[in-house]
């Protein structure tokens, strides 16, 4: 049944939606309340009251900033009602709409208030893992966030902050909280790690504060000297006569036969053991971009050998750069011996299933347990000392910088050596305006390295001093 003119409540949702797609004149529901087009194309709910004090007739806006239908028919109605009953009292109907809208205010602010202290440590970890950790290419190419996407600290935080704090909200967790984590981490003689659960909590609660999730960190002044102790250098390194032990030890030691010549390649080519672990021949059927691409998503770093070439070719690195490595007559040979193991189309060190490079992880794990004096762990080697040196306990790093000190003991300057190994210069001005990567030197350095690791592997120890041979191209 039509309504009266002048009744209250003229529209219906079907008439408005009919009238806003077709007309831009105002819509008026009775009482005063009217639905109006602004020059933007929206629509919006006002009174239209005369005001007590003045008088005179005013537009009361209802929801402001806030459209139809967001702001649905019968929402302005109700509000619309509340004004017309403080009119009545002789209250103005503007102040009535000022008095809702701090109200809508003071509700919203106590709701995300409530929403941001509800937010747990958990959540905020996974936002943080999946935004801040996981590892992309930015327009300038070079790659962001951490090799692993966050698969190392995920772990950690399983282990010794989720049991704890995983439930608990971000913004209730005080200095007390962390440091019953780090304690414990600390009573347990496991420094190290206090020390990186600290450092990776401060990045974690800088990204909650960012986000106001949290007023502020609670343990961003909380120093490592008072955890774990201040971190020290790590100095090892294996000397001529420890290197010529070597392959006495490694053929009793229960190694995989991959392991043992890898050992070799890290002492003759200075890289990386996530490097080495994720090498691919030459003829990987992957194309070289898709590698790249790869590369920055992966925690071992996809890298290419060519033996006819005689050169390592690795797209993306730790320092976010490619990098060449020149293979000396020694590594050529050591490669041949991994090629004559080859099960696989691509990887050089595969896992099981072959689908996919070994975890970077096992290699430091067979060397360590190898070292481990005691009692050997659950279904790990029995070969408890079977790599110990005299130097004491050696890591898979440290081959590397027992790399570096051979060479710097032949002569082989500094600079050349840090490109042999792929460190960032650390002045600035040689960083961006020298861009000679000094590849014949490199060359060079790497040949000489290699005869010195073939007479210490036979040997036949000798001075430092290696007898440079022509170089020549190796032939399948």
């Amino acid at each position: 049944m039509a309504r009266r003119a002048g009744s209250i409540e003229n529209l219906s949702v079907k008439t408005i939606e009919s009238h806003i797609a077709n007309e831009t004149k105002p819509l008026h529901d009775g009482g005063g309340l009217y639905l109006r087009r602004f020059d933007s194309g929206s629509w919006f709910w006002y009174l239209r009251a005369t005001s007590p004090v003045t008088q005179k007739r005013t537009w009361a806006a209802i929801r402001a900033g806030v459209p139809y239908p967001r702001t649905t028919l019968a929402t302005a109605r109700a509000e619309a009602r509340t004004m017309r009953e403080d009119v009545a009292k002789g209250i103005d109907a503007t102040k009535t709409r000022q008095r809702v809208i701090e109200q809508q205010r003071e509700e919203l602010a106590a709701q995300n208030e409530a929403a941001r202290r509800a937010v747990t440590l958990m959540q905020v970890f996974e936002q943080w893992r999946d935004t801040a950790l996981r590892p992309r290419i930015k327009t300038d190419g070079k790659r962001v966030g951490r090799k692993d996407a966050g698969k190392y600290v995920s772990e950690q935080f399983t282990r010794y902050v989720f049991p704890k704090l995983g439930a608990v909200a971000m913004a209730n967790i005080r200095k007390a909280d962390v440091f019953e984590i780090l304690d414990e981490l600390v009573a347990a003689d496991k420094l190290r790690t206090a020390n990186v659960v600290l450092s990776d909590l401060k990045q974690l609660f800088r990204f909650a504060a960012e986000r106001e999730i949290v007023d502020a960190s609670p343990i961003e002044t909380v120093k490592k000297e008072r955890v774990g102790g201040a971190d020290t250098e790590r100095n090892r390194k294996l000397d001529a006569t420890e290197i010529s032990a070597l392959p006495a030890l490694l053929a009793t030691a229960k190694l995989s036969k991959r392991t043992e010549i890898a050992v070799w390649l890290i002492l003759a080519t200075g890289a990386r053991v996530g490097e080495m672990m994720g090498a691919a021949w030459s003829d990987h059927k992957t194309s070289a971009k898709t590698l790249k691409q790869s590369a920055a998503v992966n925690e071992v770093k996809y890298g290419s050998v060519n033996l006819m070439t005689r050169q390592w070719f690795i797209p993306d690195t730790k320092n976010e750069r490619e990098h060449t490595i020149h293979l000396s007559d020694f590594a050529i040979e050591k490669f041949k011996e991994l090629a004559a193991l080859r099960e696989h189309d691509d990887w050089i060190f595969p896992d099981s299933s072959g689908t996919k490079p070994v975890c970077v992880k096992s290699f430091g794990k067979q060397i360590a347990d190898r070292q481990r004096i005691g009692k050997p762990m659950k279904n790990r080697s029995s070969a408890t000392t079977a790599l110990v040196l005299p130097g004491g306990k050696w890591t898979a790093h440290d081959l590397r910088r027992s790399a570096a000190t051979l060479m710097a003991k032949f002569g082989t300057s500094n600079d050349v050596i840090n490109e042999c190994l792929n460190h960032k210069q650390a002045d600035r001005m040689t960083r961006v305006y020298v861009q000679d990567r000094r590849e014949a030197e490199q060359a060079i350095a790497f040949d000489k390295l290699g005869e010195k690791l073939r007479a210490l592997y036979s040997g036949e120890i000798q001075d430092n001093v290696v007898t440079f041979p022509a170089r020549k191209l190796y032939t399948a």
